[in-house]
């Protein structure tokens, strides 16, 4: 066992599951190990700090928005948080497919952590103490708890480490430089250096945020206002939909002044005069890189988006920079309704340490260690909802874990935290990793309307949905199916009536009896057109008439993703053996055993997306898994030709 740096160890209680870090990944961890029965123990830098929204107040978005739902139709909190503390509530990509359709947020920073904080102290099973961990606890390669900087030991068979930004982190703004993270908060030093000492791999990213302003600065008469959706809408399947008022957004842009401004202080910008290559975000670049490599832009969009309801700070999206606070001011008040403006909190620049994810396993488990879990900002990933994803599936596998039981792996096919996860530890990422609908293979199986369909039956397995509302999902399910039944098999003859009736909803008149599904396919008419037509005898709920009319409209394309799934799956089925010597297969190219060996694939699928990995090593892959299921030895050579 490890001993602490602070001598003789007190003994501060046993748990099931220990989670370090109290962000978005370690709430929904800690959440799901206590609702599945572990007991569980969270700890945090500060109370103050549970569920900090440290950069934007926004929750959602393409890609981000599907994520946030498939951890609510999994029994997570994220979703239902967002719905009891958002300020604005907006559908995006309304013209385009349902594929990329996805619902986003501006919440009440506050007020979001505050409603989180409250759903963990009212949460059995689980306690939370604010502590910095110094070292873990280890017998061999397992697990065995955790040592803080205070000299208490904490133990468990199964830690899951959600630290963020915070290991090893600096600050930079403009020529400042000092150790710190987010907020004030303090940097996480001698839990990296124990992890480094421990034969952990680290490397380092870097980011920047931008400056909050003062509300009543801002000259919003000369801005474009961006509104909320006046239809009522929810995040949670299991939230109610319903009208309330809402804060508007607002649209201005940058100019030439503010980047002469920006170009001229350039040398001034720590990141952008010292660049690693990589490292800064790829999706988040700053208003400096922006400014440099598109020099034929004249101006960059800059959104204002409220902080909450009694906050007078203003976040500057899109404005992000780790130039000096003279100089962001400078800038500022180049912009359209700016011209006045106050800077409340500086943007600045973090730099900090994190674990490369191809060192863990597809279910969050570290390689190295037995029983250790990393789950958010710590594995390479950027933004609250990719957190709270790995945070979710780290909780829940850490009890499955503890309980001697399969880990619950989601397939790329499945969810887009599959798609998530499944990248992260095959490929790896070179800069802060961002869920992009581009990313996955089956966008119309992942929509985020079916997310329910998709998960819940795994959520209530896992003991993470209450029964109630698994009952009220099993009730839209079976809906959904007595309705599509139905159009499928109610057909319209051609009589003068329906024709009528079709050429006023701007349709082709029918010369042969067509059903109700084969009309709904028809581009021009929705489900409320063919309930004109022929209304069901018992109305179905909107959410499953959206359900019903995508599944039909899009039925010959997701059928087709239906076919791709299952080609994939017989890769996917193929499991390869833990202990699959890919050195001595001479046959591989070099690159392939040596990228196999390192993330010791799970399974044939998987062993194909990894970058290096070629089909020609793929079919050898296959040829010596046949030859191993049939108990022979092959020779190498005849694979070879």
């Amino acid at each position: 066992m490890i001993l602490g740096v602070c001598g003789a160890m007190e003994m501060g209680g046993k748990y099931d599951v220990i989670v370090v870090g109290a962000g978005h990944a370690g709430c929904e961890a800690a959440l799901a190990a206590a609702r599945m029965g572990a007991r569980t123990l969270l700890l945090t830098l500060s109370l103050e700090h549970i569920a900090l929204m440290p950069c934007n107040p926004s929750i959602g978005g393409p890609a981000k928005g599907h994520l946030v739902r498939e951890i609510d139709a999994l029994g997570g909190q994220m979703a239902r948080n967002t719905d009891r503390s958002y300020l604005q509530l907006r559908l995006l990509n309304t013209s385009k497919g349902p594929a990329v359709r996805a619902l986003r947020a501006i919440c009440d920073k506050d007020l979001y952590r505050r409603r989180m904080r409250q759903t963990l102290w009212q949460t059995e099973g689980l306690a939370i103490k604010e502590a910095a961990v110094a070292e873990l606890l280890l017998k061999g390669n397992k697990i065995q708890g955790v040592h803080t900087q205070t000299g208490v030991a904490y133990s468990a068979p199964a830690v899951v480490l959600t630290t963020g930004v915070y290991l090893n982190s600096e600050i930079f703004i403009g020529e400042l430089k000092y150790k710190g993270g987010p907020q004030g908060q303090p940097a996480v030093r001698e839990l990296s250096q124990f992890l480094l000492d421990l034969g952990f791999t680290t490397g380092r990213f870097r980011t920047t945020t931008p400056p909050r302003i003062a509300a009543h600065t801002v000259d919003y008469s000369r801005l474009t206002p961006q509104l909320g959706s006046e239809e009522p809408l929810c995040f949670s399947f299991w939230s109610v939909p319903r009208r309330r008022r809402q804060l508007p957004c607002w649209l201005t842009s940058t100019n030439e002044r503010a980047h002469e401004i920006i170009m001229s202080n350039i040398g001034r910008s720590p990141f952008s005069v010292n660049k690693i290559e990589g490292a800064e975000p790829r999706y988040c670049p700053s208003i400096e890189g922006k400014v440099m490599n598109f020099r034929e832009r004249t101006g960059h969009q800059i959104f204002l988006e409220p902080e909450g309801w009694d906050s007078q700070e203003v976040y500057v999206m899109g404005l992000f920079t780790s130039l000096p606070e003279e100089v962001q001011l400078q800038v500022l008040r180049s912009l359209p309704g700016l011209e006045k403006v106050e800077i409340i909190r500086p943007g600045y620049g973090i730099e900090y340490d994190y674990l490369p994810p191809s060192g863990l396993k597809a279910n969050l488990e570290t390689k190295l260690v037995q029983g250790l879990f990393c789950a958010g900002q710590v594995n390479g990933t950027s933004g609250y909802e990719e957190a709270a994803a790995q945070g979710l599936m780290a909780g829940i596998n850490a009890v499955l874990s503890v309980r001697g039981e399969e880990p619950f792996i989601l397939g790329r096919h499945e969810a887009y935290i599959g798609v998530l996860i499944d990248d992260l530890v095959t490929k790896g990422t070179r800069d802060p990793y961002r869920m992009l609908t581009s990313r996955a293979e089956y966008r119309l199986l992942l929509r985020m309307d079916n997310a329910d369909l998709r998960l819940c039956d795994y959520g209530y397995k896992l003991g993470l949905l209450p029964e109630k509302e698994y009952q009220s999902f099993c009730a839209k399910r079976e809906e959904i199916e007595r309705e599509r039944e139905r159009l499928e098999s109610v057909r319209l003859s051609p009589r003068h009536e329906v024709n009528e009736a079709l050429v006023d909803l701007g349709s082709v008149p029918l010369d042969r009896p067509l059903s109700l599904a084969e009309l709904l396919r028809r581009p021009e008419l929705s489900y409320d057109d063919i309930k004109r037509l022929s209304a069901p005898e018992k109305p179905i709920s909107a959410a499953a008439a959206e359900e019903v009319e995508i599944e039909l409209k899009y039925a010959g394309y997701i059928q087709k993703e239906k076919q791709l799934v299952q080609q994939m799956q017989r890769l996917e089925g193929r499991l390869l053996p833990p202990d699959f010597d890919y050195q001595a297969i001479q046959s591989l190219s070099a690159e392939a055993r040596e990228k196999l060996g390192r993330v010791r694939p799970r399974t044939v699928g998987q062993a194909a997306r990894i970058p290096g990995v070629s089909p020609a090593d793929v079919a050898v892959l296959l040829v010596q898994l046949r030859a191993r299921e049939k108990g022979g030895k092959r020779d190498d050579k005849k694979s070879r030709a």
